[in-house]
């Protein structure tokens, strides 16, 4: 994972951040019915209020699925992840191919598209490669590769929900002397079917978006951020589901190794 994705991942994890941080807690009731607003047990409570709820369910969550996007580059993540490092999806890198990864503890399953390898090795190699390689996932672990190493950033939620609270506040909590911040409320609308309510942070020219599922547990189910006409968007679902653990069976992997004399000279893989 190239750093320049981390970054702009960890951008729009902070629209949960650090302005958000008291850790309020959630009573799970629907919208009642002599609520105008439609924004269920939401109404009435703050800005910041809403948000500390949303935060304290993603920092409570042991698995879920997350989907991002960034104008800052083509990658996109679609995985479901868990505390413990595991994780199943795809890494889409557009032009340049799609990879499905699956992650078990140390061991990793990766298996490039046609157009991942196409990519990656000149003219005929490619072709190649990508025939001798259909329907095949390349296997190794995180400790004896360094390109599977720096999957596992990726793959772990742990990280996500710590990059999730937040670095430009003071421990306390409280913003830093030199942020300026604002955090309002926005009106309930729709995503994906779900009623939620939005949360707007603003902060030094970034505006940060929280979308707050209304009914039930008030889980965040969009992230959006905005800053230096760049914009990127996190989407949380499936809260709370394992992570699958099948993996792929002996006679569908190759060792990862085998592939390192193709790729010799051609750079690192771009998953």
């Amino acid at each position: 994972m190239t750093s320049r994705r981390r970054a702009a991942t960890a951008a729009v994890a902070l629209s949960c951040g650090a302005a958000l941080l008291a850790g309020a807690t959630s009573t799970g009731a629907v919208a009642a019915a002599d609520d105008p607003d439609g924004e269920g047990d939401l109404a009435g409570k703050s800005a910041q209020q809403i948000a500390d709820t949303a935060l304290h369910e993603l920092l409570a969550a042991h698995s879920l699925r997350l989907r991002t996007r960034t104008t800052a580059e083509p990658t996109q993540l679609d995985l479901t992840l868990d505390q413990a490092g595991n994780c199943a999806g795809a890494i889409s890198k557009g032009p340049l191919g799609r990879v499905e990864i699956i992650k078990r503890g140390t061991q990793v399953w990766l298996k490039p598209d046609a157009t991942f390898w196409k990519s990656q090795l000149p003219g005929s190699e490619g072709t190649t490669a990508a025939d001798k390689y259909k329907d095949t996932y390349l296997h190794g672990t995180t400790k004896n590769d360094a390109v599977l190493q720096s999957l596992a950033d990726a793959c772990d939620l742990k990280a996500f929900q710590k990059s999730a609270t937040g670095h430009d506040e003071s421990p306390s909590g409280t913003p830093s002397p030199s942020a300026t911040v604002t955090l309002t409320k926005g009106r309930p609308t729709t995503f994906e079917g779900t009623p939620v309510l939005p949360v707007v942070k603003k902060a030094n020219g970034a505006v940060q978006t929280v979308y707050v599922a209304i009914n039930g547990k008030h889980y965040p189910l969009k992230l959006t951020a905005e800053i230096d006409h760049e914009t990127g968007t996190i989407l949380l679902s499936n809260y709370d589901t394992p992570v699958s653990a099948k993996t792929p069976a002996p006679g569908d992997t190759v060792d990862i190794s085998s592939v390192k004399e193709l790729l010799e000279g051609q750079g690192e893989p771009n998953a």
